[in-house]
């Protein structure tokens, strides 16, 4: 099937502009010439950032199916003292219980074309810009599907009804600063007033992830954080940015510094405000919505979630179309995203901006 032909078989874009400053009309218009520069420029746009933290799943590519099913056992009771016996007393057997996870892959791409009457004329190498454009279109694809997975109500371990992900709020200033300002803890928002990211906030997030026995990403949790998030991260003495650490080169994909067990990657792709669940529990006073003005960051541990990949990406051309005058290339892929362990993550609803400054909007 032949892809939807190029408006006007070109680039399109603004009306182009003169750059001599006089009037195009006169006689001498053909004798000026436009002289474009060499240097292509490309808007720019978030990369992948969740997606490498992601466990990979290829089962799909040696079997049949559109789906990967996980089983998940649970753990087996631990008395109160332990696995002690008594002798002459035989041990009584318990069942193992179990539930099931699944993940589901679907086809993913995009395609674009162009005539070639434009590759011949332009002075620009179309098919290389096109292909770069289509790489950074999947990187995003990629991301913003990660992303949402992670947001997304998913069933807690041991099986049972999806639930959204637990939230803690960030933490209100504490007025006059004083030479303690930088180690004042504030106090803890609200729903409708989620105060702005600190140590404090942090902590609070890897409570509620060692408190429920998650594994580190290595040795550490991985955080996710808005630009407007991480600039009140900045004011705080505890934090270590990436340039200062002791082995350098030693960070993750977008990694920006780190606050005791905790890294940060920064990313445009955190959700604000009500994109994220609107039944996710304030911890107040029931299910409540995040502050409309509020940025969503999201702090995981290990096994969070999984890519499974039935086929790679693959950068394909649409073949011979109308003898040759059109040209198509496409990026296609077969894959899918979903919650492994729901109890992984934590969403941290916080302001954006300086500790106590502005709100970033």
């Amino acid at each position: 099937m032949a892809l939807p032909a190029p408006a006007n078989g070109a680039i399109t874009g603004t009306a182009a502009i003169s750059a001599t400053g006089y009037d195009t009309s006169t006689a001498l218009s053909p004798a000026i010439q436009e002289i474009w520069s060499k240097e292509i420029l490309f808007q720019a746009m978030p990369v992948l950032r969740f997606e490498q933290f992601a466990v990979k799943k290829t089962e799909l590519g040696v079997q049949p199916g559109l789906t990967i099913n996980f089983m998940r056992y649970n753990n087996l009771d631990v008395d109160q003292d332990g696995s002690e016996l008594d002798e002459g007393v035989r041990m009584e057997p318990v069942s193992l219980t179990a539930s099931q996870i699944q993940i589901t892959v679907k086809e993913h791409g995009k395609a674009v074309a162009v005539t070639e009457l434009l590759l011949n004329a332009a002075f620009d190498d179309v098919m290389a810009s096109a292909s770069r454009l289509l790489g950074r279109h999947m990187a995003q694809s990629m991301d913003t599907q990660a992303r949402n997975t992670l947001y997304q109500n998913a069933i807690p371990f041991g099986g049972g009804s999806a639930v959204a992900p637990n939230v803690v709020f960030g933490r209100s200033s504490v007025g006059d600063r004083t030479a303690l300002s930088p180690y004042d803890q504030g106090t803890a928002g609200t729903a409708a007033s989620p105060g702005w990211l600190s140590p404090a906030s942090i902590k609070d997030a890897v409570e509620v992830l060692a408190g429920q026995n998650i594994p580190r990403l290595g040795d550490t949790y991985v955080c996710f954080v808005h630009p407007a998030q991480s600039r009140a991260l900045r004011d705080w003495p505890e934090f270590i940015e990436v340039t200062k650490y002791a082995a350098p080169g030693n960070f993750m994909l977008g990694e920006i510094g780190r606050i005791y067990d905790v890294v940060f990657i920064e990313t445009t792709q955190v959700a604000k405000g009500l994109t994220v669940p609107a039944d996710i529990d304030s911890g107040t006073s029931g299910a409540q919505a995040p502050h409309t003005q509020s940025y969503n960051s999201i702090m995981i541990g290990d096994n969070a979630f999984g890519h499974a990949i039935s086929l790679p990406v693959e950068l394909r051309d649409g073949g011979v179309i109308d003898f040759g005058r059109e040209h198509g290339l496409a990026w296609y892929a077969i894959w899918g995203f979903g919650m492994i362990t729901h109890e992984s993550r934590v969403v941290l609803n916080t302001y954006g901006g300086a500790l106590g400054g502005t709100i970033t909007v």
